[in-house]
């Protein structure tokens, strides 16, 4: 064999491990969320940001799945079945219990990341705090349990305030948490006016019905689907005069 083809043959073997990797797929990383994607904008930027700092840049060396159920819980299970259909490396469920419930029933094996502000443990997410089990971990503020806090807090600021209207989606973790608020407002001696929502109509009547109630202060209850519609309740607190009590300091901040 000639000097010149024998180079010509090592130096393109030598470049076959690169060919080889430069055609392999990126990885994939499932998305998976209980609303829709413009009030979780701020979120998905942090989600990028994060993944970034940890050397993953979308588009380039990894590649993000995103499955939104715009409100409509009886979607997720079809939407995580999907992602483990697309044999993604890991799936992010985040918009509360159910992305996770959903992405636990479609896989055993496919590591889930969650962040929920319900108690992980009681919403059947993990077996414990310490030793979560299975192929789930993640992150919970644990927004649910302040529940009692928040409604002392908001009777010191508003004081005079005998009615007290608790704006709650009755789909997410709705029970345990007008348990805790009715628990500390019997301590303080004020009423609580349960007021459930769950679409953009059923906000608009639940106002109506808190002008109607004489409700001189509102307490609006952790839940992802009251944060997605925050825009429409800030308004219409404005509108009634009512003082808010928020879970999150999204409610305060515009929108990114």
């Amino acid at each position: 064999m000639r000097r010149r083809e024998f180079i010509a043959l090592v130096g393109g073997a030598a470049a076959w491990p690169l060919a080889a990797r430069a055609q392999q797929p990126l990885p994939v990383i499932g998305f998976l969320n209980s609303v829709s994607p413009a009030p979780f904008a701020r979120m998905v930027a942090g989600f990028q940001q994060g993944l970034r700092e940890a050397g993953y840049v979308e588009g380039q060396n990894v590649t993000v799945e995103y499955r939104w159920a715009e409100g409509q819980n009886d979607r997720l299970a079809a939407l995580a079945a999907d992602l483990v259909g697309r044999h993604v490396a890991v799936i992010a469920a985040t918009g509360g219990p159910a992305p996770v419930l959903a992405a636990k029933s479609a896989t055993s094996s496919i590591p889930i990341v969650f962040v929920s502000g319900a108690d992980p443990v009681k919403a059947g997410l993990v077996a414990s705090l310490n030793r979560p089990g299975g192929n789930i971990t993640g992150v919970s503020p644990l927004l649910s349990a302040l529940g009692s806090k928040r409604l002392e807090l908001l009777h010191l600021l508003v004081p005079k305030a005998a009615v007290i209207g608790v704006l709650v989606n009755p789909n997410y973790d709705a029970d345990a948490q007008v348990r805790d608020v009715q628990t500390a407002a019997d301590t303080i001696g004020v009423q609580v006016e349960v007021l459930p929502a769950t679409s953009v109509e059923e906000i608009d009547k639940a106002f109506a019905t808190a002008s109607q109630q004489a409700v001189a202060a509102l307490f609006v209850a952790n839940d992802p689907y009251l944060d997605s519609q925050r825009d429409q309740i800030i308004a219409l607190a404005a509108r009634a005069a009512i003082p808010a009590m928020y879970y999150t300091r999204s409610y305060t901040r515009p929108a990114a």
